[in-house]
């Protein structure tokens, strides 16, 4: 994107100072160097207002319009996540790191980041990209899910106060966009909200199954915690769907027969 070499570009025709730019729009000088060199974007409640001032439509001003880079950010990360379902982290990470090259700061692709950087082998990493993410992003889910990262991040550094504050970020909630949807709506809408919440749910489902085996265990309980494995894969075997959740049942037959 030439969204800095553009603002540069009108800033020069109008024959004005960085300085001057900024105390116009209500941001610090900084800001519009940063812009300018590409280290960071403005934010986007501020594009009516340069567009306004500069006397372009917000599309000229930014040499894409946002609709595009929705699509093309959606892309780029189901892309990714293609990779993430091979457990090609590599490739799903290359992905994600070509497309901030193109749309840097977008918090959405370094939302994305996050699930391919090994948290365990690397929690400095994640909480660098997290913050960063903190600082630029609009969107609840956005954040809580980067406090999630976060809170396993201090957990990998032996930080169990600083996970357990993270934590507390996130707030309590038993429903859903989906869920509600599924409830309210009718038709293909009610079909798809209901459907993706179904394998979310079920998912979720099993991973507490196989968190309540480890509490069982932690308590002296072995054939408490194998009782509650053996259902979980039976719910994985009823569950599977075109494979893909062979890989939790691979991991409950092992932990069962261990």
């Amino acid at each position: 994107m030439n969204i800095g070499y553009k603002i540069r570009e009108l800033r020069k025709k109008r024959g004005i100072t960085q300085e001057q730019l900024a105390n116009v729009i209500g941001v610090s000088f900084q800001a519009v160097s940063k812009w300018e060199n590409g280290i960071a974007l403005p934010d986007i409640t501020l594009a009516p207002v340069l567009a306004k001032y500069f006397g372009v439509s917000m599309d000229e001003l930014f040499d894409y319009s946002m609709m595009e880079t929705e699509e093309k950010v959606r892309a780029i990360t189901e892309e990714s996540y293609r990779y993430r379902l091979e457990n090609n982290w590599a490739e799903g990470r290359r992905v994600i790191e070509e497309g901030l090259k193109e749309f840097p700061d977008n918090d959405i692709l370094l939302n994305n980041l996050l699930y391919v950087i090994n948290y365990t082998e690397n929690p400095d990493e994640t909480l660098k990209f997290a913050a960063r993410i903190l600082e630029i992003t609009k969107e609840d889910d956005v954040r809580f899910d980067t406090y999630r990262f976060m809170a396993y991040a201090y957990k990998a550094k032996n930080d169990p106060e600083s996970a357990e504050k993270i934590l507390e970020k996130i707030p309590e909630i038993y429903f859903t966009k989906l869920t509600e949807v599924a409830y309210l709506m009718e038709g293909e809408t009610k079909r798809e909200a209901a459907d993706k919440q179904k394998w979310i749910s079920f998912e979720n489902l099993i991973q507490m199954m196989e968190k309540l085996a480890e509490c069982y265990e932690a308590d002296g309980k072995a054939e408490n915690a194998r009782t509650e494995r053996e259902k979980a894969l039976k719910l994985v075997e009823i569950m599977n769907n075109d494979g893909y959740f062979d890989n939790y049942a691979e991991f409950f037959r092992k932990k069962i027969g261990s």
